[in-house]
């Protein structure tokens, strides 16, 4: 994912004054900012919710999106949210699904309805959506909101993995957790993003 120069305002308020973004195969990346910094505008922006006012955002390949705010229909079973997804991508089964949902934990909700869910598994199911198409390039938005800590260690498992595999994952979040677990952080704030120290460039 290459991103150049993106800018974006609400009325005549500058959200975005500029920020360049190069996400490499096989990285897991991290942005922080302060809550009203722009990191959900930017993240609407990189997966094409949002236009930018100026700029250019490329994507290679298949991109999923986990928004910080849960979008499923409370009255839906988890299987009927998979199978409406299932035929949203073309998907021939749900074998990728299934396997995210074994890795969170999340396998025996099948056939709960998603307004009975608790906070956790609404989660747990928001990113199995962003994740069961196999994308390329995965953007989360405060992803781990809600996890308790083995499922919250049952995600960078996960993360960890898919940036093994070749993909590239872009993790948002208001606090710096974990970032030792990153290969790049960036910080948000003035409208632009700045490189930020990792344990893990430093040990490298």
């Amino acid at each position: 994912m290459d991103v150049t120069d993106v800018h974006h305002s609400y009325r005549q308020h500058a959200v975005l004054g500029g920020v360049d973004l190069r996400l490499r195969p096989g990285t897991l990346a991290g942005i922080v900012g302060e809550n009203g910094a722009g990191k959900t505008t930017l993240l609407k922006v990189l997966a094409g919710e949002l236009r930018p006012d100026r700029g250019t955002v490329r994507h290679r390949g298949r991109f999923g999106y986990c928004p910080q705010a849960v979008v499923l229909d409370d009255s839906f079973t988890v299987r009927q949210h998979l199978d409406f997804f299932r035929s949203a991508f073309g998907l021939p089964d749900l074998l990728r699904a299934r396997e995210v949902m074994e890795i969170l934990a999340f396998t025996e909700y099948l056939d709960h309805r998603a307004g009975l869910l608790s906070g956790g598994s609404r989660q747990k199911l928001n990113l199995t959506l962003a994740l069961m198409h196999d994308p390329d390039v995965l953007l989360l938005d405060e992803p781990y909101q809600g996890f308790d800590w083995e499922t919250y260690l049952r995600f960078w498992e996960l993360a960890t993995s898919l940036r093994d595999a070749g993909r590239s994952v872009l993790v948002v979040s208001h606090l710096a957790y974990d970032i030792d677990r990153l290969d790049l952080l960036w910080r948000l704030e003035g409208g632009r993003l700045h490189r930020q120290d990792t344990r893990t460039e430093a040990t490298a």
